[in-house]
């Protein structure tokens, strides 16, 4: 066992003086001084304890935090399902769902063979993203200055304009070139993926395509294959796609069709497969079948342009027209333009001239003024005509386009010769004074058309010009008899000589055979509108005497015969009225007629409006043409030769005074 350890010795401390109690009664004595401190050091307090505080507080606290931010949830929760749910589910759809107009593809525009003459080719649209081209986005800091130069050989663009379209870092789209052929589209695919293996950190690139913002959109582009062949009927679409002048213009609506328009649910700008989509399909515009046959075009087109640079003329025009169902089959304009190239070309020439230009005929319109002679029985075309050098009316004197003794001309030869004095003397049998005459006359001028537009609806159509005879000046009594004083178009003047060809009733002219729906149903256009003009019989005597005008010696078309056919027309040549200056200046030739004429199948006009280089009668310009283009729409058409011979009327008579 071990030793017990001693007991320890108790060493006794100072004694502490007793603390007197107080007694009762008496007051209580102040304390003794305190002892003086001795070098011992003092005890130790006694440990503190640390007490922790009521919980109750803090629990009440966070309690309320806790309700405040439940109630701000249950607000906001009632805010968007009942008080803005139907705002906020809009919203939400708008940025969910996509919606994109689908495009319809615009008819095609044919001649009367179903050539096309104007149609829809696929095309894109080059846009790009800004953004991209950032200094931040391709850590390039000329970005924009070299995408630009490699893609403006390619858009046919300036690369300063591309730039600047690149340099737009706020937009995220921005269009670069419009209706791009797949050709060139390919080109930038191709340069992209160029620029996508340079980009590689593999080739040395920082992973960046520099072409790689380049994007584009599908669209569809006007081509016009033919180039300026028959681009004065066709017109143009603008730059939305849209007709902007001629048939493309006057006929939008069919060929356009309605757009249709695609939404579906997208995520981060795809498409959402399992979303599903729904939409209107575009229904594509109807095809346009034209009365116009594209070789007789191309004849008619070819010989006035030739014959307007020939005489350095300001324009000409050409009009074939079937005789029989007043179909146009060309409609020929010089000079022209390539509406595949609207930059290049020549404001003036961009509309249709033909239908456009108003302008005084001359002799051709003398035609109107035998048949009125002829219908009201007041003369035939043996009928004597004694024609003076000069002829005083009012307060003018008239005279022919050349100086001469007196002729003794039938009524036939007044038409054959062109005599302005013959018609005013023709023209004035019309009534028992100057003043009925012009009153028969301005009828039978408007049942052939003139002052009235053609029934073609063509967009810019002038009517031209007629007044009312009440309202003719002294010198119009005397000068419209022979197309002097009164405008027409070209068409009005090709319909007059129509109307003689098909027996005396007049045909509005058509362009449009008719329309061929999405269906693959062709529709014929409406009859066009059939009116009486004059009898049968006078017709054919017109068309009798309209052949001495080509056949015989006297007249003045010779330069229009046709082997082998039977051909009837008239030359025109007439003070031009400037219309800068506002006055006469310079010429208008022309020359009409038809063939066969004795079963007439098709007519031919042509106008040249002031020639300045050469000969300026219709006669010795215009007939040259009348006879090109007439003897290719004759042999295009397989017209037969003439079988008969001509009635060869007189033309001059003896005087036996």
């Amino acid at each position: 066992m071990p030793p017990k350890e001693p007991p320890r010795r108790r060493v006794p401390g100072p004694a502490r003086p007793a603390r007197p109690r107080p007694s009762a009664g008496r007051p209580a004595q102040p304390a003794r001084p305190a002892p003086r401190r001795t070098s011992r050091p003092p005890a130790r307090p006694a440990p503190r304890t640390i007490r922790l505080g009521s919980p109750k507080p803090r629990l009440r606290l966070v309690s309320l935090g806790l309700t405040l931010v439940m109630l701000a949830f249950v607000v906001r929760l009632l805010q968007v399902q009942a008080v803005d749910a139907s705002a906020l589910a809009a919203k939400a759809e708008a940025h969910r769902y996509q919606e994109y107009t689908l495009s319809a593809d615009r008819g095609e525009i044919t001649d009367r063979s179903g050539i096309a003459l104007a149609a829809s080719v696929d095309a894109y649209d080059i846009t790009a993203d800004p953004k991209l081209f950032t200094p931040e986005e391709s850590r390039i800091q000329d970005a924009p200055e070299q995408a630009a130069a490699l893609l403006a050989p390619l858009l046919g663009k300036q690369p300063a304009e591309l730039a600047k379209k690149l340099r737009t870092p706020k937009s995220r789209y921005t269009l670069l070139a419009r209706k791009q052929t797949p050709q060139v589209w390919n080109q930038i695919k191709d340069l992209k993926k160029v620029y996508e293996k340079k980009a590689k950190p593999a080739a040395g690139g920082n992973g960046i395509n520099l072409l790689g913002g380049i994007l584009s959109e599908p669209s569809t582009k006007r081509v016009y294959p033919n180039g300026e062949l028959a681009a004065g009927i066709l017109g143009y679409v603008n730059a939305e796609g849209r007709g902007a002048g001629g048939l493309e213009s006057m006929l939008d609506k069919e060929l356009a069709g309605q757009d249709g328009k695609i939404r579906f649910a997208q995520s981060g700008g795809r498409q959402v497969p399992t979303a599903g989509s729904r939409g209107t399909p575009a229904v594509p515009g109807s095809d346009i079948e034209l009365t116009i046959d594209r070789d007789i075009q191309w004849a008619a087109q070819r010989a006035i342009t030739e014959q307007v640079r020939k005489s350095k003329a300001d324009r000409g025009y050409v009009i074939v027209q079937n005789t029989k169902t007043g179909e146009v089959l060309a409609m020929a304009n010089a000079p022209g333009f390539d509406p595949n190239d609207l930059s290049a070309a020549n404001a003036a020439a961009m509309g249709n001239a033909a239908l456009q230009d108003a302008y005084e005929p001359g002799s051709t319109s003398k035609v109107m003024s035998m048949a009125a002679v002829l219908e009201e029985g007041v003369a035939t075309p043996d009928t004597h005509v004694i024609v003076p050098n000069r002829l005083h009316r009012g307060d003018r004197l008239f005279k022919d386009d050349v100086d001469h003794k007196t002729w003794y001309l039938t009524l036939n030869g007044v038409l054959a010769k062109s005599s302005n004095i013959g018609t005013i003397l023709a023209t004035g049998q019309l009534g028992k004074t100057q003043a009925e005459s012009n009153q028969v006359l301005y009828s039978y001028l408007r049942k052939f058309g003139i002052g009235s537009p053609t029934g073609l609806g063509y967009p810019g159509e002038t009517p031209g010009i007629l007044a009312k005879p009440q309202n003719w000046s002294t010198s119009q009594q005397y000068t419209i008899p022979f197309g002097q004083g009164l405008s027409i178009n070209a068409m009005q003047a090709a319909s007059v000589y129509s109307t003689i060809a098909n027996g005396g009733v007049r045909i509005e002219p058509t362009l449009v055979r008719g329309t061929k729906g999405p269906d693959g149903r062709f529709t014929p256009a409406p009859a066009p509108k059939q009116t009486r003009v004059v009898s049968d019989k006078t017709a054919k005597t017109l068309a009798q005497m309209l052949e001495s005008v080509v056949g015989d010696e006297e007249g003045t078309g010779t330069r229009a015969r046709i082997p082998g056919y039977r051909v009837a027309g008239k030359t025109g040549t007439a003070n031009r009225v400037d219309p800068e200056l506002g006055r006469y200046k310079g010429y208008t030739a022309s020359f009409a007629g038809f063939a066969p004429a004795d079963d007439p199948q098709i007519t031919v006009y042509c106008a040249i409006q002031n020639p300045t280089k050469g000969d300026y009668f219709g006669g010795q310009i215009c007939g040259p043409i009348y006879k090109k283009v007439m003897e290719f729409a004759l042999k295009t058409l397989h017209v037969a030769p003439t079988g008969s011979d001509p009635a060869r009327l007189p033309v001059t008579f003896e005087n036996n005074e």
